[in-house]
């Protein structure tokens, strides 16, 4: 067992290496702080037969009991993995992806647990780290080291590797992956961050970055495995000879550009079944002819990007295709749109609740317990011109409708200007390249559909790259469609304001990025999203409407003592149920005495806004309330005003003459109205009937 430790931010990251899981490829226990994660990496011996893909699966395990919690449930067990577990795992995925080689076919797992949770260090943090250093010091094959840092920042101050808390409540969620030299992979959420400062927030992490892969190369030099041998899948060069003889260069460019995905799917399915002809009698070459073409198409695209900036469809560099925008296409729901980007098509539908529905989150960060706005995102094989069952939604499907949600969060109204939970839902109608980004356009338009008063406008937009032999020799594609992303090197995804950044995913398959790359996709974006916004999405709609529409719930707000919530609520809630039963309403009641009545029919809510006041208001001298007779006695009548509060009208207050019995004059049922009289002589408030003015 060795251990290594740095000072990472004012405090201690320890590793130690060597100490447990010895059978595994790499291990690395690793400590920040008091957080302690468990990382691994292990790796098959053999290729997987049949793929033509990298086989990578990363895990972020997150166990309750290192927050000190059991699990809820029946099974009282960790059970499916969180939506923040698989937003870490896809964090972890994307910058080391590009790492191993590149026609590696053996299957590799990076797994993080995390065992001990302490809150000024965030355990995705270590997981990233530590998944970096397993594999660096194991003998799997990877192009690394590569770090990670995570930057927050408060009252404009940058902080390096955030607390919990901090990293909640302040207006920037960044992190960045580094290689040696360049930037490898870029999430973060943003308080509208203009460009600049996010830049220099971006190169602050890199340079923080640097000294951590000092570290890791400490750790490789005393305790680094040789890294293994394996059996190439590389295509051989004499496949791609013999297809260009019968598929020349000049023939796959006038198949694969063109502005139709499906005219260029049906081109290459006839050179495919040509080639297939061709070496029928080669079993060897048939078995990867599929990644050949794959390849070659490949190759053919980039060089026609790079040389001649020439795109498949025959767009400029920076041209966006033709746009499309519309509200209130769906009846009945709270709010709706569809946003079209070319092949690229969204329909975004808002429903609008009680805070009472807001998305519990039961997980490992005590300073987050609910979730009260919700973007989903849904990707249907028909968006493709694909025939599959759904199962539900991926980790894809997961991370793209995150990414959207840390888009608009930033200017959604705070609960108290808007009492509302809100949930919007992207249906990937037609999908040709970001639907990701047309899912911030189409939700920010529903949003404002539905009457959300919403601070800003915001639009996404995605850049990407493809990239000659030395740093200098680059293309940068604004709007890439699915091809220029298959065959491209990046994913450089923005959202934003007019004002700044609320949103940054990238993701790139080569070895990092250089500044001026950078810096000119984040250029690129903005000019992009402005003229998103503009040209497009003002047209159909420029700013939220005043109200709620018809169909969605209204809200009424009131303030009542803190004091009288047990009033409100009653014994096992029995009052409160009954005026949510009399009045058809849902009640929401705050420890600190906010109350929101949210219903569809105003003079229901009305009523049981009525209630409420009087159950929390004393009565006094004077007051006229209405009431319905609840019992019948000799002396007199009780008259219910609200549920759980009664008053006795005596049988000389009924009727300005006399009366001898009660119920000559009220029958069980009747509404009356009353006056409040005061005290009597035992200190119990009298009402009467017959001093109502």
């Amino acid at each position: 067992m060795k251990t290594f430790t740095m000072d990472l931010a004012g405090r201690t990251l320890r590793v130690d290496i060597g100490r447990v899981a010895a059978q595994a490829n790499g291990a690395a226990f690793i400590q920040y702080g008091e957080t302690t994660v468990l990382s691994t990496a292990t790796a098959s011996d053999k290729p997987r037969d049949g793929i033509d893909f990298f086989p990578l699966s990363v895990e972020f395990e997150e166990k309750t009991y290192a927050v000190g919690k059991i699990p809820g449930g029946f099974n009282k067990r960790e059970g499916k993995a969180s939506e923040n577990s698989v937003l870490t795992s896809r964090v972890i995925d994307r910058p080391m992806r590009p790492l191993f080689p590149k026609d590696y076919r053996n299957d590799v797992t990076l797994n993080n647990m995390v065992m001990a949770v302490d809150p000024q260090c965030r355990p995705e943090l270590v997981a990233m780290l530590g998944a970096a250093i397993a594999t660096c010091i194991s003998d799997i094959p990877f192009d690394g080291p590569c770090a990670m840092t995570q930057m927050g920042m408060i009252d404009g101050e940058f902080i390096v590797n955030p607390s919990q808390e901090q990293w909640d409540k302040g207006d920037l969620k960044l992190t960045v992956a580094s290689t040696r030299e360049k930037v490898i992979m870029i999430e973060a959420g943003a308080n509208i961050i203009p460009e600049d400062k996010m830049i220099e927030a971006i190169y602050k992490c890199h340079d923080v970055n640097q000294t951590v892969i000092a570290f890791i190369d400490e750790m490789v030099k005393e305790c680094g495995k040789p890294k293994h041998e394996y059996t190439s899948c590389a295509i051989p060069e004499e496949l791609f000879a013999k297809m260009k003889e019968i598929v020349t260069p000049e023939e796959m460019e006038g198949a694969v550009f063109t502005d139709e995905k499906q005219v260029r799917e049906e081109n290459i399915r006839q050179i495919t079944e040509r080639l297939e002809e061709a070496f029928a009698d080669n079993e060897e070459w048939l078995a990867v002819l599929g990644e050949a073409i794959y390849q070659y198409e490949k190759k053919t695209v980039r060089k026609m990007i790079l040389k001649d900036h020439k795109r498949p469809d025959g767009r400029e560099i920076t041209q966006i295709r033709p746009l499309a925008a519309e509200v209130d296409i769906i009846p009945r729901v709270h709010g709706s749109s569809m946003f079209t980007r070319g092949q690229t098509q969204i329909c975004d539908v808002v429903t609008l609740a009680p805070l009472s529905e807001a998305q519990k989150i039961d997980g490992l960060d005590a300073f987050v317990t609910e979730k009260r706005y919700m973007h989903h995102y849904n990707f249907p094989a028909y968006s493709v011109g694909e025939t599959k069952p759904s199962r539900g939604p991926g980790r894809r499907e997961i991370g793209h409708g995150a990414l959207a949600e840390r888009a608009l969060l930033p200017v959604l109204p705070t609960p108290e200007e808007f009492p509302y939970a809100i949930r919007a839902v992207s249906e990937t109608f037609e999908s040709n390249g970001s639907t990701s980004m047309a899912s911030t356009c189409a939700s920010c338009m529903s949003l404002m559909a539905a009457g959300v008063p919403i601070k800003a406008m915001v639009a996404g937009i995605s850049c990407g790259l493809v990239t000659g032999d030395t740093d200098d020799d680059f293309v940068l594609l604004t709007d890439i469609q699915g091809l220029e992303d298959f065959f491209g090197d990046m994913d450089f995804k923005v959202t934003g304001t007019k004002e700044g950044i609320t949103a940054i995913q990238m993701d790139i398959k080569i070895h990092g990025l250089t500044r001026p790359i950078v810096e000119g996709a984040i250029a690129r974006c903005r000019e992009a999203r402005f003229f998103i916004m503009d040209n497009c999405m003002s047209k159909a709609i420029a700013e939220p409407r005043k109200e709620v529409g018809e169909y969605a719930p209204k809200i009424i707000q009131l303030t009542i003592d803190p004091e009288k919530i047990g009033d409100v609520v009653g014994q096992r809630g029995k009052t409160i149920n009954e005026i949510i039963a009399r009045c058809d309403v849902k009640i929401d009641i705050t420890d600190d005495g906010n109350v929101s009545i949210c219903g569809t029919d105003a003079a229901k809510m009305d009523e049981a806004k009525r209630m409420i006041e009087i159950i929390t208001t004393d009565f006094e001298q004077g007051q006229i309330l209405t009431g319905k007779v609840v019992s019948i006695k000799e002396f007199g009548a009780f008259i219910e005003f609200a549920p759980g509060k009664e008053g006795m009208v005596h049988i000389s207050k009924i009727a300005k003459e006399r009366i001898d019995r009660v119920e000559d004059v009220l029958t069980l049922g009747d509404t009356v109205k009353v006056v409040c009289l005061g005290k009597d002589k035992m200190g119990r408030i009298s009402f009467s009937i017959k001093d109502v003015q």
